[in-house]
């Protein structure tokens, strides 16, 4: 009897507060702490903390009274598709640095594509915390 009880319990999912949105946020936006609050519901795929979700960006359309899933958000772009960066190559010593045009959003520590105004060749690179892009070979 008790074992039928244990598995009873474990088959039950966890209910806790998730953290939903309270209006329609739009893809790229940032979420602002006025815009989510708590609601109970299920917490198998969404956040529990206000906090976790404040600051960051949509990366879809969020609706409101539905939880927001982790991979519904995600840290706010750094650089924006057609943006002018600053390209920096360093290899055995030797530092370029010249100007690109990023090819798509990124944000900090994206690998993103980016193109080289000087030559038109086309690279990936990695978003840094000051916007440039340190190309990789």
């Amino acid at each position: 009897m008790w074992r039928f009880f244990l598995l009873f319990l474990c088959a039950q999912p966890a209910w806790a507060d998730s953290v939903v949105p309270l209006r329609t946020i739009r893809a790229n936006a940032i979420i602002a702490e006025t815009d989510v609050a708590l609601r109970p519901g299920s917490l198998s795929y969404g956040f529990s903390q206000v906090a976790d979700v404040v600051g960051q960006e949509a990366r879809v359309v969020l609706y409101p009274g539905k939880p927001i899933g982790v991979n519904d958000i995600g840290p706010p772009a750094l650089v924006a598709r057609n943006q002018l960066v600053r390209l920096i190559f360093f290899a055995s010593g030797l530092e370029i640095l010249t100007e690109g045009r990023a090819l798509e959003r990124g944000a900090l520590g994206d690998r993103v594509r980016i193109m080289n105004l000087s030559s038109r060749a086309v690279l990936f690179g990695q978003v840094q915390a000051d916007g440039s892009i340190h190309v990789s070979r």
